[in-house]
C-alpha cells in the first residue's frame, strides 16, 4: 500500500500532517466534490465533511511526555457525512495532552443504509469503503510505528456514533495487522448480529441513557454483554443525560465526565 503526504500548511495549528491513504487513485470526475459545512455556534467550530471522495489520516503527535500510545479516531455522522470537529480533531489534541497520538481519519462515506443489514458480513460488504479506510488507516500506523515513537501493541480505536459503528466492525472483522488493539466506542450504532470472540480487542464504552438517535445504551449494553461473554476486558458507562453526539465538547450534561473515566481506563490498561 502506497501513502501520500500532503502538508497542512492552512491549518498550522490544527495538524501536524495529513496522509492521504491512496495518492494517485483515480478519481470519479462525475462526482459530487467534498463540501464542508460549519455548523458551530457561540464560537464553538463544529464542522461536517460530505462527499468525501480522499480518503486520509491527520496525525497530532504529542511533543512532551509521549507514552507511545495511538488512537485512530473515526468522526460520526451517519455515513452520511463527518463531525470532523467536535469527534475528531478536538479528540485528536486533547489525547495530545495526555501523551498519546491522536490519528483523525476522514473516511470515504457509504449512505447510513450500512448500518440497516442483518448479516454482519452484508453489512460490511455495503460500507465496505470505510471499513477499507479503517483498515488501511490502522495498517498505516502501525507501519509508522517507529516514526513515530510509538508502541506497535498499543495502537487502538476509536469512533462515535456511526464512527462507533465502523470502530466495531473493525475490531471484530479485520484481519490481525489492521485489528486495533483496543477499541473506544461513544454512543455507538452497533450491528444487530455481532461477531464477538476472544480476539475482539479490550473496550471502553460510553451513553447517554438519553440518547434516542441511535438508541446507543442498548447497542453499546449488547456489545459489552457479548464482550463478557468470551471475556474481553470492557468497561461500560451509561451517564443519564447528554443525548447524541456529545463527543468532546464540554457541557453541563452528565455524560460530560466521560473523558475522566477513559483517562482512569487508559492508565489501568497500561495506555497511558
Amino acid at each position: 500500500m502506497r501513502y501520500g503526504l500532503l502538508l497542512l500548511a492552512a491549518l498550522p495549528l490544527l495538524a501536524q500532517e495529513t496522509i492521504l491513504l491512496r495518492p494517485g487513485a483515480k478519481l470519479d470526475p462525475t462526482a459530487p466534490k467534498e463540501k464542508i459545512e460549519e455548523r458551530g455556534k457561540g464560537g464553538v467550530v463544529d464542522r461536517s465533511i460530505t462527499n468525501v471522495s480522499e480518503p486520509s489520516v491527520t496525525v497530532y503527535l504529542p511533543k512532551t511526555r509521549a507514552t507511545g500510545t495511538a488512537i485512530v479516531i473515526c468522526p460520526g455522522g451517519g455515513y452520511q457525512h463527518l463531525a470532523i470537529d467536535k469527534e475528531g480533531h478536538d479528540v485528536a489534541r486533547w489525547l495530545n495532552t495526555l501523551g498519546i497520538a491522536g490519528i483523525v481519519l476522514k473516511y470515504r462515506l457509504p449512505g447510513s443504509s450500512g448500518m440497516r443489514g442483518s448479516d454482519l458480513h452484508q453489512i460490511a460488504d455495503t460500507i465496505h469503503v470505510a471499513l477499507d479506510d479503517a483498515e488501511d488507516a490502522m495498517r498505516l500506523v502501525r507501519t509508522n510505528a517507529a516514526k513515530w515513537s510509538l508502541k506497535p501493541d498499543a495502537i487502538g480505536m476509536m469512533g462515535f456514533s456511526a464512527g462507533g459503528h465502523l470502530a466495531a466492525m473493525t475490531g471484530m472483522l479485520a484481519s490481525p495487522d489492521a485489528r486495533p488493539d483496543f477499541l473506544i466506542l461513544g454512543y455507538p450504532a452497533i450491528p444487530g448480529i455481532l461477531a464477538v470472540t476472544p480476539s475482539t480487542p479490550r473496550t471502553f464504552l460510553v451513553a447517554a441513557d438519553d440518547d434516542t438517535t441511535v438508541n446507543a445504551a442498548d447497542n453499546a449494553g449488547r456489545f459489552y454483554a457479548a464482550l463478557r461473554a468470551v471475556k474481553v476486558p470492557a468497561e461500560l458507562h451509561i451517564y443519564s443525560s447528554g443525548g447524541h453526539g456529545f463527543g468532546i465538547l464540554k457541557t453541563s450534561k452528565t455524560s460530560a465526565a466521560w473523558p475522566d473515566a477513559l483517562v482512569a481506563w487508559l492508565k489501568e490498561a497500561k495506555l497511558n
